[in-house]
C-alpha cells in the first residue's frame, strides 16, 4: 500500500535541489562575469534567443500534447479496468448457484467457488499492476538520484514485495505453479479463470447464458489488458526527445547572455 503523507515545500526542493543547482549556477556565471568581473561585451541580442524559444516552446508544446494523450489513454484503460473488475465481481457471486446444478452444492461448496474466481480475478490485477511496474530499457526514472530516494519516500509497493509474494496468499497451490514460470503470468491467470469458468459451467453451477457473459468480461479484459502493455512497450520517440532536450539546454545557457544587460539598464534606474 502507499503511504499517504503530506508532502511540504521542502521535500520538493530536497527532490529538485540538483536541478535548482545548474540552474542557480547558470543565473551567477553569466552575472558575474557581467557586473564584478567588468565584461560588459558578454551579452547577446534578443533575436536569436528569441528564435531558439519560439523552437523550445514549439517543441515543448507537442512534447506536453502527446504526454497528456498518454496519460489520458492510460486512464482511460485503467478506468475500464475498474468498471470490468466491478462487473466481473458482482456477476460472479450472482451467476454461481444451485439453480441449474445437478447435485446441490453446500453453501460453503458455492462460496469456495465464488472465493476461487475472486480472488483469481485479483491475482490477475496483481500480476498486471507489477508487469506494469517492470523496467524497460529506455526508462530512465531509477537512474537518477533524487528519484530513487522520493520512489524510496513514497513506499512503492512493487519495488518493496515481489510478485511472488503478492500471488501465492491469492492462488491455489496448483494454479500458482502453473503460473509461476510464465513469461505472461497475467495471460496465464486470464486462461485459467476461463477454464475454470467451463469447469463449472460442465458442473451446470454457471447457466450457459451466464458462463457467455462472464467469457464476455474475460475479453474485455484481455483487451485492456493489451491496451495497458501497448502503452507500457512503445515508448514516446527518443528522437523528439533528444531534440526536446538540447534546444531547452541551448535556451536555458544563452537566456541569461541576454538578460542581464536589459536588468542591468532597470537597475541604474532605482540608484
Amino acid at each position: 500500500m502507499f503511504i499517504k503523507k503530506r508532502y511540504t515545500i521542502k521535500d520538493m526542493l530536497l527532490w529538485t535541489r540538483w536541478e535548482l543547482l545548474v540552474f542557480l549556477i547558470l543565473a551567477i556565471i553569466p552575472t558575474y562575469l557581467y557586473t564584478i568581473a567588468g565584461v560588459k561585451w558578454l551579452h547577446l541580442p534578443w533575436l536569436p534567443i528569441a528564435l531558439i524559444g519560439t523552437a523550445v516552446a514549439f517543441i515543448i508544446g507537442f512534447q506536453n500534447i502527446v504526454a497528456y494523450d498518454r496519460i489520458w489513454e492510460a486512464r482511460k484503460i485503467w478506468g475500464g479496468i475498474v468498471n470490468v473488475s466491478r462487473s466481473f465481481a458482482m456477476m460472479s457471486r450472482d451467476f454461481i448457484t444451485n439453480e441449474y446444478a445437478d447435485h446441490k452444492n453446500t453453501q460453503e461448496q458455492l462460496y469456495e467457488y465464488r472465493r476461487t474466481v475472486i480472488y483469481r480475478h485479483l491475482a490477475w490485477l496483481t500480476s498486471l499492476r507489477y508487469s506494469m511496474r517492470q523496467k524497460r530499457p529506455w526508462e530512465a526514472f531509477l537512474s537518477h538520484k533524487t528519484n530513487r530516494e522520493w520512489a524510496n519516500k513514497i513506499q512503492i509497493p512493487e519495488l518493496i514485495n515481489t510478485l511472488d509474494d503478492e500471488l501465492i496468499p491469492l492462488l491455489s497451490q496448483k494454479d500458482y505453479d502453473y503460473v509461476k514460470n510464465k513469461s505472461n503470468k497475467s495471460t496465464a491467470l486470464l486462461a485459467l479463470q476461463s477454464n475454470y469458468l467451463r469447469e463449472l459451467k460442465e458442473k451446470r453451477i454457471i447457466w450457459e447464458f451466464s458462463f457467455l457473459q462472464l467469457e464476455g468480461l474475460l475479453k474485455d479484459l484481455f483487451d485492456l489488458q493489451g491496451k495497458s502493455e501497448r502503452i507500457k512497450n512503445f515508448p514516446y520517440p527518443r528522437q523528439y526527445a533528444t531534440l526536446n532536450n538540447y534546444f531547452t539546454w541551448i535556451f536555458l545557457i544563452l537566456l541569461p547572455f541576454g538578460v542581464i544587460p536589459e536588468f542591468a539598464r532597470i537597475g541604474t534606474g532605482f540608484l
